[in-house]
């Protein structure tokens, strides 16, 4: 729900200004909070997507969950893309993508 469903009420007749300045901190009070949840819960499903992309390719690949990780990492840095947007791809496929296969191959420490 966006701040377009938060309109501020006109003042009616005997509100106090008080009232209405009250009201309308409450409601930009309210919008913040909206956008604040907003950000949490897409952040919330990105870690979740993350975990699972991490045990399927521990799973895959015979790997600790921080290798797995390691490698999603490196190959999003690699191919300049956002973590969850590697890790969506490793749980929709069928197969671990190339690119991840790659940094799973390469020997630790190098980049």
């Amino acid at each position: 729900m966006g701040t377009e469903a938060l309109q501020i009420p006109a003042p009616r007749q005997g509100w106090p200004t008080e009232a209405v300045d009250a009201v309308e901190e409450l409601l930009v009070r309210v919008a913040e909070l909206r956008r604040e949840n907003e950000q949490l819960q897409t952040a919330l499903e990105s870690r979740v997507l993350i975990e699972q992309a991490k045990g399927v390719l521990a799973e895959r690949h015979s790997l600790v969950p921080d290798q797995a990780f390691e490698a999603m990492r490196r190959s999003a840095r690699s191919s300049n893309r956002r973590l969850d947007e590697v890790a969506a791809e490793i749980v929709t496929s069928g197969s671990t993508p190339p690119r991840v296969v790659r940094e799973i191959q390469r020997p630790r420490g190098t980049m």
